[in-house]
């Protein structure tokens, strides 16, 4: 029997890089239907990948930071399509060439002219840009095309409002003691409130439940994996974050959150236009979403705009429920 053609796809980053590819991710298996679709990225990610319907196997690949990986470990015949949905450099492109695919479809830059693709604009959102990529190959894509079922499993907080302090960066983690008076505010009125927090960031965690006076029942640290962290966003009545892979986990999950944007502005990576999400952002000049501080623009923000932000009340059990059914 012979075997299926293969498509490697190259996005070996995070969770909210992933979540913003879905579209993109979709599109290829739509218009590659005889294919087996391969994703390189994080190992861990494979829930996701799966939880897309989108991806049949995940190769594992990483490299610190947003690093590009050294190589992948690919065996067999080259791959018949290698779409570089990592970057637009020389990197991932030498790292694709050196599979020998029969194709490859990338954006161009002068330092590897042999590749006849789009050009790379900095401003364009995360989502429109891997769109336009494959759109430029020929292959339709919709940039709205990102909801994920919702996970099997129970919540453990259902209703609950989800702070999540933590971010890849500090440049992107809004102060743990805003994070304090915004939960402080929620539970005098009587809201539960609960606390994640991703792999190395329990201390953080500890210190917001610490200046809250939250109950350790109520706090979930050192990465929920996925089906549970799901289940937590989708039953939630709101996630708060800085703009990192819970933010995009509650659009993908159709929960209203409030993401607080600096110093990269929502135009980039923000919430699609819709009223159950809402992007908290002061503009300035652009910074360094790697910074080793919060940048000036995240600091303007102020916890009784975050409130003013929330959902009155959580949305109704049955609207949730159509939506979900929806997908």
């Amino acid at each position: 029997m012979t075997p299926s053609p293969r498509v490697l796809v190259l996005r070996a980053l995070g969770l909210g890089d992933l979540l913003a590819g879905v579209p993109a991710l979709r599109a290829l298996r739509r218009a590659l239907p005889a294919h087996e679709l391969v994703l390189a990225a994080p190992a861990e990610l494979a829930p996701v990948a799966a939880a897309t319907g989108a991806v049949d196997r995940l190769l594992p690949a990483s490299a610190p930071g947003r690093a590009v990986p050294r190589a992948l470990d690919w065996t067999g015949p080259p791959p018949e399509i290698a779409v570089d949905l990592h970057g637009n450099g020389p990197p991932s492109h030498r790292l694709l060439q050196r599979l020998r695919p029969l194709g490859l479809l990338a954006f161009a830059h002068p330092d590897t002219p042999e590749i006849d693709g789009p050009a790379w604009y900095p401003e364009e959102h995360e989502r429109a840009r891997w769109c336009r990529l494959l759109e430029a190959y020929g292959i339709d894509a919709d940039p709205t095309d990102l909801r994920l079922p919702r996970p099997p499993q129970a919540s453990p907080a259902p209703g609950a409002v989800v702070l999540h302090p933590g971010a890849g960066a500090p440049s992107r983690c809004w102060p743990v003691e805003r994070y304090a008076t915004v939960a402080r505010t929620l539970r005098r009125q009587g809201v539960r409130v609960v606390v994640t927090g991703g792999a190395g960031e329990e201390d953080l965690v500890a210190d917001l439940a610490d200046r809250a006076d939250i109950p350790g029942t109520d706090l979930f640290p050192g990465g929920l994996p996925f089906g549970r962290l799901g289940a937590l966003v989708a039953d939630s009545r709101a996630v708060v974050s800085g703009d990192t892979g819970i933010a995009h986990l509650a659009v993908a999950l159709a929960t209203p959150s409030v993401t607080l944007f600096g110093p990269v502005p929502p135009s980039r990576w923000g919430p699609p236009p819709d009223p159950r999400h809402r992007a908290l952002w002061h503009p300035g000049p652009d910074g360094d979403p790697h910074g080793p501080r919060p940048d000036p623009s995240l600091l303007r923000i102020h916890p009784d705009e975050v409130l003013h932000a929330l959902p009155a009340k959580q949305p109704a059990a049955h609207a949730r429920q159509l939506d979900h059914a929806h997908e």
